[in-house]
């Protein structure tokens, strides 16, 4: 470890690191690009990524409208789990969870990866029919999920009210142990460090306000910095897609609702899982500086706010305290809100269009983060070679049409 003496602390603690490098570039805006994504999120980032690393395709730029990361990638609770009851969306999902294993070491930035394991509790009959249900497809996929009794809860997780006295007692849980948590902003900057580093722009404060479309192909986008030229455009843009996509003559089956979650004073480790409940509708974990984060579902009406409602609040602290009684004097710090874009059967949307060239990767719900370096991957996959990654594939934009929908509102129940 390097010491330093009273006065290199002091020299250390004025310097202004002006000779740091910086993490990325900020270029000019070039006329042409070979493909645009739109978005500079987790997902953008990372299919913007791919496609430098994967596939040779380095011309390629990143419009963001704020910051990098800044929207629903800095807003969420972070948590990584695959074990959903679709053969569909588990394959999509533990591709990601696969990726996750080894992201720091591909993009040489620790995104601190923590497999703490996710538990999802039951406190009903019906509960627990679900649970043993989505257990067993789980397994039949390879995904490693085991039903656990309260006596096993209670061995994990200590401080949890498992006792026959609760509003709601707890008769068991699924578990999934490679599950757990990262670090959002990380994830952020490391995708964008390492496609900078492959010759991908990464253009900040970009907005997109409109597409060039001529006989049914694309040609760019309009921004608030000049017209951009590509023939292919990826938007994956979050809770503004269904925006993005009116402004190309196309309507998306999505609906946009703020979600919230909030934090608390920092506290000594005491929690070192992630529990969910969607019976009485709120999720929490500890961070690796001590706070609570703790969330729920969805706010109830459509919107494009960041802020949420006080109800929503109240009613998912009401819930952790149920689990939780030890955590009721607790004092929560902030409090904040993302804009996500749900579908009709709570799974996204990854799929070409009507336009040609124009693609859109969105209608992640509250299961964004998790899925980050699998969408990025196949989304990537899908624009090089201009067909659909096969894990793609079951979330093009015809299963509304055909009926060939993913329900999976039974595992994406609750935020995350």
């Amino acid at each position: 470890m390097q010491r330093y003496s009273g006065f290199g602390l002091v020299k250390h603690a004025l310097s202004h690191h002006e000779n740091w490098q910086r993490q990325w570039r900020n270029p000019t805006p070039k006329k042409q690009y070979d493909v645009i994504i739109v978005g500079g999120g987790g997902h953008g980032l990372a299919t913007a990524y791919y496609l430098a690393k994967n596939h040779g395709i380095k011309n390629v730029a990143v419009l963001e409208k704020g910051w990098l990361g800044g929207g629903n990638t800095a807003r969420n609770t972070t948590i990584v789990r695959s074990n959903y009851l679709w053969d569909e969306a588990a394959r999509l999902y533990n591709h990601s969870l696969d990726l996750w294993k080894g992201l720091s070491q591909e993009i040489n930035y620790n995104v601190m990866f923590s497999q703490r394991g996710v538990m999802n509790l039951g406190h009903t009959l019906q509960d627990m029919r679900d649970i043993q249900r989505r257990v067993h497809a789980n397994r039949l996929n390879g995904i490693d999920s085991e039903v656990i009794t309260p006596e096993q809860i209670k061995e994990i997780v200590p401080i949890i009210d498992t006792s026959r006295r609760a509003r709601y007692p707890i008769m068991g849980a699924s578990w999934q142990k490679s599950a757990g948590v990262a670090r959002h902003d990380a994830v952020a900057w490391g995708y964008a460090r390492a496609a900078d580093s492959l010759g991908v722009d990464l253009l900040q404060n970009t907005e997109v306000t409109g597409f060039k479309i001529r006989d049914g192909q694309v040609f760019g986008v309009h921004t608030n910095r000049g017209d951009i030229e590509a023939r292919t455009v990826g938007c994956v843009a979050a809770g503004n897609s269904g925006v993005l996509a009116k402004m190309a003559g196309i309507r998306l089956p999505l609906e946009s609702h703020p979600l919230q979650a909030l934090v608390s004073e920092p506290l000594k480790p005491i929690l070192d899982t992630v529990v969910m409940s969607n019976h009485v509708h709120g999720y929490i974990s500890q961070s690796d500086k001590g706070d609570l984060v703790i969330g729920a579902g969805i706010d109830g009406y459509n919107g494009y706010g960041q802020r949420g409602s006080f109800s929503t609040v109240e009613h998912t602290l009401q819930a952790i305290v149920e689990m939780f009684p030890i955590f009721s004097r607790v004092r929560m710090n902030r409090q904040w809100g993302g804009i996500v874009d749900t579908c009709p059967d709570a799974c996204p949307i990854l799929s070409k269009t009507r336009v040609k060239g124009l693609y859109f990767n969105c209608g992640w719900g509250t299961g964004g983060f998790k899925a980050t370096p699998g969408s990025g991957h196949v989304f990537a996959a899908s624009l090089a070679k201009g067909e659909m990654h096969p894990i793609a594939e079951p979330f093009s934009i015809d299963r509304f049409n055909t009926g060939a929908l993913v329900d999976e509102h039974g595992a994406a129940g609750v935020a995350h």
